[in-house]
């Protein structure tokens, strides 16, 4: 299975992925690549939405949080 279909797969199973998810998942230290990828996919359609919390050091951060989902045939 290749890292795009296993964004597929996963956000199927769980709704939705960050950087952080698929790095412990399957190992992907490139998500936003992969996003870029699955965009270009026909019948991919692929959301994003920021979200913010604090890092270890109790700073401000962001991130995002995509949403993938195949369109209806």
């Amino acid at each position: 299975m290749s890292a795009c279909d296993l964004i597929i797969a996963y956000c199927k199973q769980h709704g939705s992925i960050t950087q952080m998810e698929a790095t412990n998942a399957f190992g992907c230290t490139r998500l936003s690549g992969r996003i870029w990828d699955l965009k270009r996919r026909p019948g991919i359609v692929v959301t994003d939405a920021w979200e913010y919390g604090v890092n270890r050091y109790q700073k401000p951060t962001r991130y995002k949080r995509y949403y993938v989902t195949e369109e209806a045939k």
